[in-house]
């Protein structure tokens, strides 16, 4: 089992959560591809998009609905600072996880995050486990509580 998906069970274990990671037969690397594997609507997968403050280096997290997408500018207004793209490295330093399998519990720093007020409309929603594969389910209050995230709007209003 990987470093990453043990640090997911961990921290859910920790905070209380009775949900166990579920090894997918295909990829779950995007919200389409989750939805699909999971069987449920692509705005109960709970993305989490990483962005890089540029004042302060430090990554934070957007925990998005699958089919919305975040606006870098209300993004950086949330954040109270500019932010740019995350590369791979910031990411796996950060947070422990490769992007395609970034979960929004079981960093190896904490970190800054916002929740899309979407993911509330659910009863229950997935998420990432840590590896490409691996998802589990939980409830939109669960989710905010161990994550500490503050609920605001920061998507796109394309949709």
């Amino acid at each position: 089992m990987s470093k990453s998906l043990n640090r997911v069970i961990r921290a859910l274990a920790e905070a209380g959560i009775a949900s166990t990671p579920v090894e997918m037969a295909a990829e779950t690397r995007t919200a389409a591809q989750a939805a699909e594997a999971v069987g449920c609507h692509l705005d109960q997968i709970a993305k989490s998009i990483i962005f890089q403050g540029l004042t302060s280096g430090e990554a934070i997290l957007f925990l998005t609905a699958g089919g919305n997408q975040v606006d870098p500018d209300k993004a950086s207004a949330c954040a109270g600072e500019a932010l740019g793209r995350a590369d791979a490295d910031l990411v796996r330093a950060q947070t422990g996880f490769a992007i395609g399998g970034v979960s929004p519990v079981g960093h190896l720093t904490p970190i800054r995050a916002f929740l899309d007020p979407r993911l509330q409309e659910f009863s229950e929603i997935w998420a990432a486990a840590g590896t490409p594969r691996h998802v589990f389910a939980i409830q939109p209050v669960d989710l905010l509580r161990i994550t500490n995230a503050q609920v605001t709007d920061f998507k796109s209003q394309s949709k």
